[in-house]
């Protein structure tokens, strides 16, 4: 039975109605806490929904907002700052997933629960929180990462009472939320299990994999054994270790055994279910983290409806518990479910930080400028110029990088090379891609690129990344100039010893070169655990190494343009 108390939060009454039972239409009970003002009167509703745990989100009353290097930091305190919603006059009602906290049923699967769309048992939430006497009939959602993809999700169930949400640092595209550029990313383990910054999903043993429930012990057991013939997969102590106890941790477990992008993915990806989307939805994400940003802007463009897309500063990870940008919320709230013109529709749709200039440019279309896509060829001695290189080959011999397990060594070996400083100002705003003309000794390697503004105190703050797999190098119909995408549906091995071109997609950056700065894009198959943008991240926030030897040589010469395609904006060149 719910439980009504008062609390005192720095000298704030807050009304609680713990632990409520909220009924999904197929006899399932969600768990709940709603948060209100002490005054009997109903107001619209916030709703939070997760498999983090309700009882987890209430330290954002007590745990002052910490940010990333902080050891305090926990990635999973997303639903925002109750003692402000409440203020704000709204209820905020945070809720745990079926199959999570103390909610019943089975949760299988990502964004899916027992069979059940998460999204429609968001739609049963909203409507049972709209009917409660405390709630005056109105409701929009909050809540960053996880809580941010829930709203999209739900929105698109088309709840009769939910009037708009704002999503801040969602992830959407599954598929490219975990495998960037074909490329397993752990970041996902530490959200599901409770590791390096993360406490994790609320745990029941009511969590189970997809994988197991669909195929027999027998079949499932072949398929586990040709994953584990992948060597990056085989020479990984952890995934060895999942592969093998699929029940300690099942979710973790699916993603693994899903290397290629297809329906598994798909039946998860809210983008493909936007365009049923058709109340007011503003996006917002910081830089810093390009895959999601890349997912945002993908969404955006799908809506139907009113829309807004405010991309941020870096760094990338915002406080938890977080408590960003919900000024911008209130804003957004007050104006669609309180009737209160204040202007923000009025405002252009796309707003964009630039860094470096940090400047905020605003349009009605990402990208909120004119740009034209303009190469830098990668050249000898480690420089990159608007030239393309005259020699051949046989002058202008390749670069090159051997890169040795991680299992023998602790050395990532990273090559780089870099404009000469600019002249002037040189703004780029946009996705990029990066050529690389490879010739690799292995059947596949990984391709991490990197790309920083370097001041001329030796300061350098990263401006975007590219990934992808060797196997994966395949592009599709979609690829632009300057903005290549690949299928991830299947790995063609590389023939040992044959120079390829490799497309690789740079994520989506703003950011003005300042006069004096220098552009540095670096090159390897695997990252440094910590420099000075991976202390910004939780400690598993890094890729699957390769588990082979492998000797790459980067060829750049006048029949091989190795080069990085940039969007520089209308008066902005390369010469700066």
């Amino acid at each position: 039975m719910a439980e009504y108390q008062t609390i005192d939060a720095g000298g704030q009454k807050i009304a609680v109605r713990k632990d409520l039972r909220v009924p999904m239409r197929d006899g399932v009970e969600l768990a709940a806490d709603a948060y209100e003002g002490t005054d009997d009167k109903p107001r619209p509703a916030l709703v939070a929904l997760s498999p983090y745990g309700k009882e987890l989100q209430a330290l954002a009353l007590t745990t002052p907002p910490q940010r990333r290097p902080s050891p305090m930091w926990d990635g999973c305190i997303e639903a925002g700052d109750i003692a402000r919603i409440v203020k704000e006059e709204y209820v905020h009602v945070i809720g745990d997933l079926r199959g999570s906290g103390h909610s019943g049923g089975e949760h299988i699967g990502n964004y899916n629960a027992g069979g059940v769309s998460l999204g429609e048992d968001a739609y049963d939430f909203i409507e049972w929180v709209a009917e409660q006497p405390w709630c005056d009939g109105n409701v929009g959602m909050v809540g960053i990462s996880y809580f941010g993809s829930m709203q999209v999700l739900a929105a698109a169930e088309r709840p009769p009472h939910l009037k708009a949400i704002f999503v801040s640092g969602g992830h959407y595209d599954f598929y490219e939320t975990t495998y960037h550029g074909g490329v397993m990313w752990f970041m996902p383990r530490a959200a599901r299990e409770g590791r390096g910054g993360d406490s994790g999903w609320a745990f029941t043993d009511r969590v189970k994999s997809r994988m197991v429930e669909k195929y027999p012990p027998e079949e499932l057991k072949a398929l586990v054994a040709k994953r584990l013939e992948d060597p990056d997969v085989a020479a990984w102590p952890n995934l060895v270790h999942v592969l093998n106890y699929p029940t300690n941790h099942e979710a973790w477990f699916d993603i693994v055994m899903n290397e290629l992008d297809g329906d598994w993915y798909e039946e998860r990806n809210p983008i493909t279910l936007a365009p049923n989307i058709d109340i007011p939805v503003w996006l917002q994400l910081d830089q810093g983290r390009g895959w999601t940003l890349d997912g945002t802007i993908e969404l955006f463009d799908a809506l139907k409806g009113p829309k807004k897309l405010d991309i941020g500063p870096y760094p990338p990870m915002q406080s938890r518990p977080f408590i960003e940008e919900h000024d911008k919320m209130f804003r957004w709230y007050d104006y669609w479910i309180k009737g209160i013109d204040n202007g923000v529709m009025d405002e252009p749709a796309v707003s964009v930080f630039v860094e470096g200039s940090r400047e905020v440019v605003t349009a009605a279309a990402w990208p909120p400028k004119e740009i034209g896509y303009t190469p830098l060829y990668l050249r000898p001695r480690h420089k990159l110029s608007a030239e393309p290189e005259l020699m051949g080959t046989e002058h202008a011999a390749p670069d090159g990088f051997y890169q040795a397990p991680l299992t023998v060594t602790d050395q990532v070996q990273i090559i780089s090379w870099s404009t000469d400083t600019f002249e002037e100002p040189v703004e780029m705003i946009g996705t990029g891609a990066a050529h690389i003309f490879a010739e690799i000794d292995q059947p596949d390697t990984n391709f991490i690129l990197r790309l920083w503004d370097t001041a001329p105190n030796g300061k350098r703050q990263l401006i975007t990344t590219g990934y992808l797999k060797a196997s994966h190098r395949e592009l599709d119909g979609r690829t632009t100039e300057g903005n290549p995408y690949h299928p991830h549906t299947r790995a063609i091995p590389v023939e040992p010893g044959k120079i390829e071109e490799y497309v690789v997609r740079l994520y989506p950056f703003a950011n003005t070169f300042r006069q004096g700065h220098r552009l540095t894009v670096e090159l390897s198959n695997g990252e440094p655990l910590a420099d000075e943008h991976n202390s910004l991240l939780p400690p598993d926030a890094f890729h699957l190494p390769v588990g082979r030897p492998v000797t790459h040589k980067i060829y750049r010469d006048a029949h091989h343009p190795s080069r990085l395609v940039l969007p520089f904006t209308r008066g902005s060149s390369p010469a700066g």
